[in-house]
């Protein structure tokens, strides 16, 4: 009997769950005081955090920063860029447990907006940011500029960075459709479901306060609900509190 077809099978299997199940090289490289500096100026999220909570945000930076790669594409990164990059990281996933991006690999910043073939020099652009896909697979574009106004004082309920990570985290279960089957209980699902429609009624009929993007689909409902929970808790829970309360759920942190 020829055994050979089968050996082969074999091996193709034990590679493909070697590249499943391996983890990510990480490189520790503890925060210098100039980041810390960098992040008590820059990411209110972090600055309001207790002593505790800021030691659990500096220990997950640290390991997104050393296992997922920062390129600039016809920009330079500067180090606010990293800490930027890696605070919109953190902070949808602080209230996870041993939580780790493994869907992605490297983070492209480009200067400015970019259109969907990726050019950014000329023609019409108007995306911030992208989750890659098929051939762009494991890797994430932002707008450079959209990245640092996103965490400035004048961005408002809006945060290109957090916005792309949630995306990232919604399709990790295999499917970006506004549902993080990972992180909602089963039995929680069709009333969040429901909730996100009756929301994305509202938003049409101008009777809401969300940014109106985000009744594109689910998962764009998402994401942008997840950026206004995160830059203004006070003011969701406020205008919005069984939608503050679903998402405090998804995401384990109460906020406000």
């Amino acid at each position: 009997m020829n055994y050979y077809p089968y050996f082969i099978l074999f091996v193709f299997f034990a590679v493909a769950l070697y590249f499943i199940f391996r983890k990510k090289k990480v490189i520790i490289t503890p925060l210098s005081v100039d980041d810390k500096k960098l992040l008590e100026n820059h990411v209110t999220f972090y600055a309001e955090l207790d002593k505790e909570k800021k030691n659990l945000f500096e220990e997950k930076l640290t390991r997104f920063l050393g296992s997922v790669k920062i390129e600039g594409i016809g920009t330079e990164v500067s180090a606010l860029d990293r800490i930027l990059v890696g605070a919109s990281a953190v902070i949808p996933i602080l209230g996870f447990n041993d939580w780790e991006y493994r869907n992605l690999g490297t983070v492209l910043l480009y200067p400015d907006t970019f259109n969907k073939d990726f050019q950014f020099g000329e023609g019409d652009r108007n995306i911030l940011g992208m989750v890659g896909d098929g051939y762009m697979n494991g890797q994430m574009i932002l707008s450079q500029s959209a990245l640092r106004h996103g965490f400035s004082k004048s961005a408002g309920n809006e945060n290109t960075g957090i916005h792309e990570f949630v995306h990232l985290i919604d399709k990790s279960d295999g499917a970006t459709d506004g549902v993080p089957q990972y992180f909602i209980q089963h039995n929680y699902t069709i009333p969040w479901v429901k909730m996100m429609h009756q929301e994305i009624a509202k938003i049409e009929d101008n009777k809401s306060d969300i940014n109106p993007y985000a009744i594109t689909n689910e998962a764009e409902f998402f994401a942008v609900t997840s950026e206004y929970f995160f830059e203004n808790p006070e003011r969701m829970k406020d205008k919005h509190p069984a939608l503050y309360d679903s998402l405090s759920k998804i995401f384990g942190q109460q906020l406000a």
